[in-house]
């Protein structure tokens, strides 16, 4: 049986959306209002869609750069039009993906409908979706874990359906705009710090600090007592400085690895945090102390890098890659939320037609933070 917000306000039969209709430049994706409503089924809820985030995993689908073949970071030449289509031919994070797809994790907005074992007094509640998609037998089996906009539709849409497992309610005065900041970055964010082991009083560096996840990593690296050291450029350094980071680098900094000794207390560094990859990663390796651990979830500078052995073995680091989320991780980001802990950092929104201009933005490396897209009224 489905349950909807009021019997006179049933699911529409259609929706706005974007569809992704394959790897290439932003001629694939396709603004439609003719897209059939997603209806729950047993298990499952449909929210209507207030806010969706952005984040680099949107594009590097978009262009197929998960694959193997593609050895360069997102340029913007390649975010305009696409890659070679043999190098992207399986360029979802996980393989190949069905087409046509909905894109969009970072989802905020309210419960439309609920299916059959789901409460309805759910309908009607603000909620926000955890974009990672456990499998529900063995939450802790990582090849079984899908993802939001990548292996189901997501939000770039009026609607989207979800396991109801993976629906959370929120109680915040933020608007959906803002609450559609953290899906990503802060699930991501939280992880790599688990990753990474960084508690009270550790030195860490955060590299690609201005970004979604990056901004995110500074507040809640300063959150756990730790002495924050941001890498990013130097224009954004007072914001960086207003979320929590200790001392701020400058990325061109020809002696990145020395810059950061300085900045550190002691010269000591314990952790590095790392999205961008490519030569961040070559550069600041040697900063780390005996011991030291090193957690990355993206590489959007490029995903190949040349790493001296030696330093990890003589200098006994541990690195770890981080982008499934444990159980869990998701709920924890909304106490985050609620209690105030995180600090929404809403760049600029876009409605739903303009999502190319909005990935244009994104793409431009200008901003602070993180950049939504939000839904069309409905009469």
């Amino acid at each position: 049986m489905l349950s909807t917000m009021t019997d006179a306000t049933p699911l529409p039969a259609t929706m706005a959306a974007v569809l992704l209709t394959g790897h290439g430049g932003f001629d694939k994706l396709e603004y439609r209002t003719d897209v059939p409503v997603p209806v729950p089924g047993p298990g499952e809820i449909t929210v209507r869609v207030g806010a969706c985030g952005l984040n680099n995993t949107d594009i590097n689908t978009r262009i197929g750069w998960y694959s193997s073949a593609v050895r360069d970071g997102v340029t913007a030449d390649s975010a305009t039009a696409g890659l070679d289509p043999a190098a992207s031919e399986s360029g979802g994070w996980g393989g190949a993906l069905p087409f046509p797809l909905i894109q969009g994790a970072d989802v905020c907005g309210r419960v439309a409908a609920v299916g059959d074992g789901v409460n309805a007094a759910l309908v009607g509640r603000r909620v926000m979706i955890d974009p990672w998609l456990l499998d529900p037998a063995d939450p802790t089996n990582l090849a079984g874990a899908r993802y939001v906009g990548s292996e189901v539709d997501g939000g770039f849409a009026e609607y989207c359906r979800a396991p109801a497992a993976n629906v959370h309610p929120v109680e915040s005065p933020l608007s959906d705009a803002e609450l559609a900041t953290f899906p990503c970055a802060a699930t991501t964010a939280e992880n790599l710090l688990t990753k990474a082991v960084v508690g009270a009083d550790d030195v860490v560096i955060v590299t690609g600090a201005s970004g979604g996840v990056g901004t995110t990593v500074v507040q809640l690296a300063r959150a756990r007592g730790a002495h924050v050291i941001a890498v990013a450029a130097g224009s954004k350094a007072p914001l960086l400085v207003q979320l929590g980071a200790d001392a701020v680098v400058d990325r061109d900094d020809p002696d990145l690895a020395a810059a950061v000794r300085r900045a550190a207390p002691g010269g000591r560094v314990d952790a590095m945090i790392d999205v961008v990859g490519a030569s961040m990663f070559e550069r600041l390796i040697p900063a780390l102390r005996q011991g030291g651990r090193y957690a990355t979830s993206g590489a959007i500078a490029g995903p190949i890098v040349e790493l001296d052995l030696r330093w990890l073995i003589y200098g006994d680091l541990q690195f770890s890659g981080a982008t499934v989320c444990p159980p869990g991780t998701f709920a924890k980001v909304i106490t985050m939320i609620e209690s105030g802990v995180l600090r929404p950092i809403l760049a600029a929104s876009y409605a739903l037609a303009e999502l190319q201009a909005a990935q244009e933005e994104f793409l431009a490396k200008r901003h602070v933070g993180n950049i939504v897209v939000t839904m069309p009224a409905r009469a």
